[in-house]
């Protein structure tokens, strides 16, 4: 039990699946969480849902806070810090914006310990990874504090350069909408076959759901699973074959880069380093 008072600060979906985490795990009680936005129904809901206490006053719900959790659009983040100058000067900031740079918090929220971190969609079901950094002015405990709160997540991260921050939102932020695409492609081409969708979307999911354990059971590397499965002249090299004719690597790998170019716009800042000037080119 984290025995902080923790306010969220936008009541969407990744704030309700850090709330039924927290709840979950036993980290948090109900009313030592408190969710804010400018809809009385939706804060209503997360009320009836979770127990939690509910406001739509931001600057109310973060004095009362130990931890502030910055859970918004990146569009609005600009708006809702001006709102937001009454965070006691020992809580903790802890964003999950898109593109919102430590230094861009601290200056809009005049205040210094905060921390910066990118969870992604599985985060809803408890099966997410979150990427995170911290300001300097943060304390160990309250390095701790943000640690627990992102394990109701599921896997964290920590990272020292928070250059890594934007290169998590390209990847593992944005990467299962990259990976519903392909197994959306999959079911596709099974229906275009003549499976009934039903039975194309049982295999597909059991596939990928397969694979994936046992890549982590062998604990090997992709390219030697790969290459147990690709018979010389069989259908999977015909089937491999076809996708790099097709630039499958490489629009996978431009795709991730522009999504990378992308956090770095959101963020109207560069990071302390880029790793390269170029797309990188697809093994």
């Amino acid at each position: 039990m984290l025995n902080k008072t923790i306010a969220f600060i936008g009541p969407g979906v990744m704030a309700e699946a850090m709330i039924a985490g927290l709840i979950r795990q036993k980290l948090a009680k109900p009313q030592h969480l408190l969710a804010s936005g400018p809809s009385q129904q939706r804060v209503e809901l997360l009320r009836e849902k979770c127990g939690i206490r509910p406001f739509t006053d931001n600057a109310a719900a973060a004095s009362q806070a130990d931890v502030v959790v910055l859970s918004v659009k990146p569009q609005r983040l600009t708006a809702v810090m001006k709102g937001l100058k009454a965070i006691r000067p020992d809580a903790l900031v802890l964003s999950i914006v898109a593109g919102a740079s430590i230094k861009k918090l601290s200056t809009g929220l005049k205040h210094h310990a905060v921390v910066r971190s990118m969870p992604n969609t599985p985060a809803q079901i408890g099966e997410g990874i979150t990427v995170w950094t911290a300001s300097e002015a943060v304390s160990r405990e309250q390095r701790e504090t943000a640690r627990s709160i992102l394990s109701a997540l599921g896997d964290e991260v920590f990272v020292e350069d928070e250059c890594y921050l934007d290169m998590a939102t390209a990847l593992s932020g944005t990467g299962p909408a990259y990976v519903f695409m392909f197994m959306e492609a999959l079911i596709d081409a099974g229906v275009h076959m003549g499976f009934p969708r039903r039975i194309a979307e049982q295999l597909v999911i059991q596939t990928i759901r397969g694979s994936t354990s046992y890549y982590l059971q062998a604990g090997r590397h992709p390219a030697t699973l790969r290459n147990q499965v690709t018979s010389p002249g069989g259908t999977s090299a015909e089937a491999l074959y076809y996708l790099e004719k097709a630039g499958f690597r490489t629009a996978i790998s431009r795709a991730i880069w522009a999504a990378y170019q992308r956090s770095l716009e959101l963020g109207k800042e560069q990071p302390t380093h880029i790793p390269d000037t170029n797309p990188p080119r697809a093994g």
